[in-house]
């Protein structure tokens, strides 16, 4: 098993052990002013990977931490597998998804426990009211967040059937007139389930959006994997080398929290595809729209609370055009950003978080 050292800006004082998420898994071990992490394991769900990411786990049991980080959500094979050991042996401790994404980054830049701005942005993490969340604006430390903004909620039509099959995401969106034929009828029985809220979970997913708005542009309605649409999404959009304005699109603020709105983007991609814009302009543009609507959020948090450093993280950061139009657009705005340097953006890097929170998590 080949560890990588990660050298922290803070002091494990008890060994703790990070149990990483369900896709892109790691674990992760720290003592002291070092943390360790694994390798990779692509997706729990496959039974070769469990059993490697089980091998594992004994292993860094057998370093005796008194600490174990898990994620939130129930049903990750690691949160199981850490809820499975003796109660009477260890501290556990849930982190939050997106809490973790940033923690993570923060632990690699070698910041100290101060407050931030963080954007986590991917596809799936289960927040604390129990929705999915994945477009979140976050003031946190190591050992606190508060989620600041985030997306408008949609329902995700048929549960996780809408991550392979977007044209439901687009229905969710409101703009089932636009999709094919054969969908139509589908459409409309969906929209009379999330009526009923039957089989619409809330998300507000950053991936669920580059997923919907792929589907319109590249008329591309089912895949075969996740992040399949916005890794096409954009390769169109790199091939654009000319300017392009961003999409409109409206942040409210409703019970203390930033409310981003995208309704309006859909309508004006629409209107682009009416006038046969290239499908790589039109790709641009939204990536343009997002890179915005980074930095317009960032612009009001720090407004209300005075911060001008910002993390990015989660899955949707290693869209390299995005991040780098982001990068660009803090930078101009007197941001101090942050990115991971050595380790990935994606899950990944979730075990270093849940590590970096879980040993501050008395302060």
């Amino acid at each position: 098993m080949k560890l990588k050292k990660i050298p922290l800006p803070f002091a494990a004082d008890k060994a703790v052990l990070g149990f990483g998420a369900q896709t892109k898994n790691t674990l992760c071990f720290a003592r002291g002013r070092a943390a360790f992490l694994a390798t990779a394991h692509n997706d729990l769900s496959d039974p070769d990977d469990l059993t490697v990411f089980e091998k594992e786990a004994r292993y860094f049991l057998r370093q005796k931490p008194k600490i174990i980080a898990y994620d939130l959500h129930p049903d990750y094979q690691s949160s199981k597998f850490a809820l499975s050991l003796g109660r009477g042996s260890y501290s556990f401790f849930a982190v939050q998804h997106h809490h973790a994404h940033i923690a993570a980054c923060m632990a690699e830049n070698g910041l100290t426990n101060r407050k931030i701005i963080g954007v986590a942005f991917d596809g799936t993490g289960l927040g604390s009211d129990n929705s999915i969340w994945g477009s979140e604006f976050l003031i946190c430390n190591y050992g606190n967040y508060q989620r600041k903004a985030h997306l408008k909620e949609i329902p995700l039509l048929g549960g996780e059937k809408a991550v392979l099959e977007p044209w439901r995401l687009v229905c969710a969106w409101d703009n089932c007139a636009v999709l094919p034929a054969q969908y139509q009828k589908q459409c409309r029985i969906l929209r009379k389930l999330m009526q009923q809220r039957l089989n619409t979970p809330s998300a507000s997913s950053m991936g669920r959006l580059f997923d919907a708005a792929g589907c319109l542009i590249l008329k591309k309605y089912q895949v075969a994997e996740e992040a399949e649409l916005p890794i096409e999404l954009e390769r169109a959009a790199s091939c654009y080398a000319g300017k392009a304005a961003e999409y409109k699109f409206t942040i409210q603020k409703k019970q203390g929290q930033y409310i981003i709105d995208p309704t309006a983007i859909f309508r004006q991609i629409l209107e682009d595809l009416e006038k046969r814009k290239p499908k790589d302009e039109i790709a641009f543009r939204f990536h343009c729209t997002i890179a915005q609507m980074i930095a317009k959020t960032c612009l009001k948090l720090r407004k209300e609370s005075e911060i001008d450093q910002v993390a990015l993280s989660g899955g949707v950061f290693q869209n390299k055009l995005l991040l780098g139009l982001t990068l660009e657009l803090l930078c101009k705005l007197k941001f101090k950003a942050i990115t991971h340097q050595s380790l990935s953006s994606s899950d990944v890097s979730i075990s270093l978080g849940q590590v970096a929170v879980a040993a501050h998590s008395r302060e």
